[in-house]
């Protein structure tokens, strides 16, 4: 597991993370003094309505008041973002002069937070910015708290909204949105439900296995990634099956923030490339369109590192004692196939309302996500899209 060659030892890696990490139960009693320590004292609130209605933001603003601090508050965030909530959130950061933005929930919003940091100081709007490095100035400071354990938003350089015009994912990649400070305190995720739980566990394992076989994996990567596999394995069946089990609650943050900083440096690839295209159509979760692709992704990606996918394999407890290579590959695919039943999530594609007639329409969008391919462990053309959709619309 994890052995580094000559060519690994000359690559130069590059490793990225947050200023600051606060990880366990009850951090973000800590925001406070947080927010103290940036020198600020009027934070803008970014998250979803769920969040708003479960209660979750009075004890934070209580904490803001007893500081005497004025809280703001934008919580119209939805799944799936589109691009104008960043536009129209960051116009309400420069009308009140909000000087720091907290974002917390899933992570829809705080991909929006960190949208809104960079648009509360730079000209346009967020889709100017869609690329690697397109940002010319830093935005707002930021605080990111997580409510969900999957997406890693709040470790890492990147977010996703959604472009209206074309349907298709925009990515704004730069360490401009890396956060000030990340608190991840597993008590916030008790509330989800569960297929959030589902869905989101299963989105830090996609993070962490395609950062692990991809072309771009490190030391700095593959340590992270394959102890985020590791965690799911053991905490994601327990915590789905009872909520108040905060040990797993608290191993799925964990593997959840590592597979974020994991994916930051050893990228993503496939399972991403072809689960976008699901969402922006279709309106599957992020989570729920990483976890039907999984499997078929595997399948047909396994032949370019076995080696790897018998460590992924590993790390999730499956038995390869006398398997060969490719065996313990298969051993792997069975795995997840089994996971996603007792997690009640179908994997056939018709079971969310795609018919053979959408394969074009998908194929065309898991192609305007080629930059996904590049780090990933085997190459795809278009006939390769097509027919991993194919399959995975009846299912294997």
């Amino acid at each position: 597991m994890m052995k580094y060659g000559e060519a690994t030892a000359y690559k130069i890696c590059n490793f990225l993370s947050p200023n600051k990490i606060i990880f366990g139960v009850n951090a973000v009693n800590q925001i406070a003094k947080e927010i103290r320590n940036l020198g600020r004292k009027n934070p803008l609130v970014v998250t979803d309505p769920g969040v708003v209605e479960l209660g979750l933001l009075k004890d934070l603003e209580e904490m803001l008041k007893a500081d005497k601090m004025d809280m703001g508050l934008y919580g119209k965030v939805v799944p799936e973002p589109p691009s104008r909530i960043v536009d129209e959130c960051a116009q309400l950061a420069r009308d009140k002069s909000y000087d720091l933005i907290i974002g917390i929930g899933g992570g829809s919003s705080l991909d929006i937070a960190k949208g809104v940091s960079i648009m509360a100081t730079n000209d346009g709007n967020v889709l100017d910015y869609a690329g690697t490095d397109m940002v010319p100035r830093a935005g707002l400071p930021m605080i990111l708290i997580p409510t969900t354990a999957g997406t890693g938003s709040e470790v890492t350089r990147v977010f996703v909204v959604t472009d209206e015009k074309d349907h298709s994912k925009k990515t704004v990649f730069s360490n401009y949105v890396l956060p000030d400070v990340a608190i991840v305190d597993p008590a916030l995720t008790q509330s989800m439900p569960l297929t959030v739980t589902a869905d989101t566990g299963i989105d830090a394992l996609v993070h962490a296995i395609e950062s692990y076989v991809s072309a771009n994996a490190n030391p700095f990567s593959d340590i992270l990634a394959i102890e985020a596999v590791r965690l799911v394995g053991e905490n994601l069946y327990p915590a789905y099956a009872k909520a108040s089990n905060m040990n797993a609650r608290t191993g799925m943050s964990l593997a959840a923030t590592l597979a974020g900083m994991a994916f930051t440096s050893g990228g993503l690839g496939a399972v991403h490339a072809l689960a976008y295209p699901l969402g922006t159509l279709f309106h599957l979760s992020h989570g729920r369109s990483m976890a039907v692709m999984l499997p078929y992704i595997i399948d047909y990606n396994r032949i370019g590192n076995l080696e790897k996918y018998g460590d992924v394999a590993e790390a999730m407890g499956v038995v390869t004692d006398g398997l060969s290579k490719y065996e313990v590959s298969e051993a792997l695919i069975d795995a997840v196939y089994r996971l996603l039943e007792i997690l009640n999530i179908p994997v056939e594609l018709k079971d969310y309302g795609v018919e053979e007639k959408d394969i074009p329409d998908l194929t065309a969008g898991a192609m305007k996500q080629a930059r996904l391919f590049v780090p990933n462990p085997r190459d795809l053309r278009e006939a390769d899209i097509e027919g991993i959709y194919r399959k995975a619309l009846q299912g294997a």
